[in-house]
């Protein structure tokens, strides 16, 4: 994307060709934008649930009428092909908007919880309450996803939404713009803001009431240090360094393939790539030679034929690189794909597939974020060195066993810290919009997906209630005489064996005292 006067050219990392100019938000308007988002709230938060339910039914029904669209959108900006665009795209979008549908009303509704026995009498209630103004600001790689997931279970929940998609991927921002005017979303709720790094900061230093962050782990801390300083709630979904473990009982041909796609995939653009391989001895030549032969069998291009699109970041091939230069200085071998030397990415940006063995923890690959389709493979000797090697990490994002002995594969998935664990696959945790979603160390705070991604967009309150007819409580003034009472009480409530004519007794003395009948 490159500056003209006052718009922005936008060149397709495939092709090279100029697909579309953009207006980018002129930072004066940032007050405008949140007074329009604030007063919007009044009117939207106030809406029962059904009614908001009703808008996102007409959004998710106009972008399955706009589907193949949207994936030519989707494909032109990102060079990823177009299969891609739609299966982890646009399908998960969508299969959010349903399952927020049938799911929101009774996540959001008010919850009767339990109220102890010592309260006796009165009704404990959870209520659901939109914080405000959420910021959204989402990645390139999966602009449509990425953006869309947060935006929709945050406006379900009441708030509305200022959302500021990736400057690398703009023609996906202004497509996710015209859909929700198309849908007829009321004026401010869901507004969009076209632009940079600046425009990002500028955005968030207007004091959103929550802010939702997909991105890297040093534009995370960034944000979380503004935030911080506000005490703004955040949602901090980083980067990953996903291990692969493979047993030496694993069905050999279905790992392969496994780590074929979950590795370069979207050109190994994904947080939760699968990053570094770890096979185990037995295994290892076998599992490295058939990768490699499938590795070279795959198609790079932007066809509808082609498995593997270009790069979507210019600075991000560079990335790769240094990653790729490094781990051959130190000795790591090329199974499959070329050295950066050899790469001809000039206004387009494919990197071939590329395997790696004899790599070791001492080269960036096996440590940092490569986010590229690289694939190191490494052997290893026993369950506790390999559980040790893939903890051996910043990350924790995502995670694969492979094995045939499930006992075995939830053994070791319990030793690895990572958010989520796929077991005999990959990724794709990501796609049941049941299961919480989220990292830990590095890779992020807070969780999303499930419940919680309504939940995080909402202000916990607490309400418990009394009928009032009762002039005062055990527990409030006079406390002369109810001393020894309670005492009594409470070790006979919390002994191992209670006494409940004992504790009944007691109970009804307190009140008594209470009410000034003293006996």
């Amino acid at each position: 994307m490159e500056e003209l006067n006052d718009k922005l050219e936008v060149f397709s990392p495939a092709t090279g060709e100029k697909i579309a100019e953009i207006v980018p938000t002129p930072l004066k308007s940032i007050p405008h934008i949140y007074k329009k988002s604030r007063h919007a709230f009044l009117t939207w938060s106030n809406l029962p649930i059904n009614e908001r339910l009703h808008y996102l039914k007409r959004l998710r029904l106009l972008m399955v009428e706009k589907m193949d669209e949207i994936a030519e959108a989707i494909s032109k900006d990102t060079g990823k092909v177009k299969i891609e665009a739609l299966v982890a795209d646009i399908m998960p979008t969508i299969d959010a908007i349903k399952h927020i549908e049938k799911h929101a009303v009774k996540v959001l509704s008010g919850q009767k919880v339990t109220t102890p026995l010592l309260l006796i009498g009165k009704k404990s209630y959870v209520h659901y309450m939109p914080r405000g103004t959420v910021f959204v600001i989402s990645p390139w790689n999966y602009p449509l996803q990425l953006a869309m997931v947060p935006i929709l279970n945050a406006l379900a929940a009441g708030n509305t939404v200022i959302a500021k998609p990736s400057e690398v991927t703009p023609l996906v921002g202004v497509c996710m713009e015209n859909l929700f005017l198309e849908a007829g979303f009321p004026e401010g709720t869901i507004q969009f803001a076209h632009g940079g790094k600046e425009l990002g900061a500028a955005l968030t230093e207007q004091k959103p009431d929550y802010i939702f962050f997909t991105g890297s782990v040093r534009t995370g801390k960034m944000i979380g240090e503004v935030a911080a300083k506000q005490l703004i709630p955040t949602t901090l979904e980083l980067g990953g360094k996903d291990p692969m473990i493979v047993l030496r009982d694993a069905n050999l041909e279905r790992a392969v393939n496994g780590a074929l796609w979950g590795a370069f995939t979207n050109s190994g653009q994904v947080c939760m790539s699968v990053e570094r391989v770890y096979v185990e001895r037995p295994v290892y030549k076998e599992f490295l030679a058939l990768l490699k032969e499938k590795t070279m069998s795959l198609r790079q291009g932007i066809q509808l034929k082609d498995d593997i699109g270009s790069m979507t970041f210019p600075a991000q091939v560079d990335i790769v690189a240094g990653h790729l230069e490094d781990a051959l200085n130190k000795g790591a071998v090329l199974e499959a794909g070329t050295s950066p030397k050899e790469w001809n990415t000039g206004q387009t940006h494919f990197i071939p597939p590329t395997i790696l063995s004899n790599v070791d923890h001492s080269m960036k690959i096996m440590k940092e974020e490569t986010f590229g389709p690289v694939l190191p493979v490494m052997p290893f000797d026993t369950e506790e060195e390999v559980v040790a090697f893939a903890n051996e990490s910043e990350y924790g994002l995502n995670s694969s066993v492979w094995t045939l002995d499930e006992e075995k594969a939830i053994r070791i998935a319990s030793q690895l810290i990572t958010g989520a664990v796929t077991i005999n696959d990959v990724l794709i945790t990501v796609a049941n919009h049941h299961l919480p979603f989220g990292g830990a160390k590095q890779s992020g705070i807070g969780r999303y997906h499930g419940e919680q991604g309504l939940k995080i967009f909402c202000h916990e309150k607490a309400i418990m209630i009394d009928k009032g007819k009762k002039n005062t409580e055990i527990q409030w003034y006079p406390y002369e005489g109810k001393y020894t009472r309670f005492l009594s009480l409470f070790q006979n409530y919390f002994s191992a064996k209670p006494n409940w004519v004992k504790f009944g007794q007691e109970y009804l003395q307190l009140i008594k005292i209470s009410k000034g009948k003293r006996k």
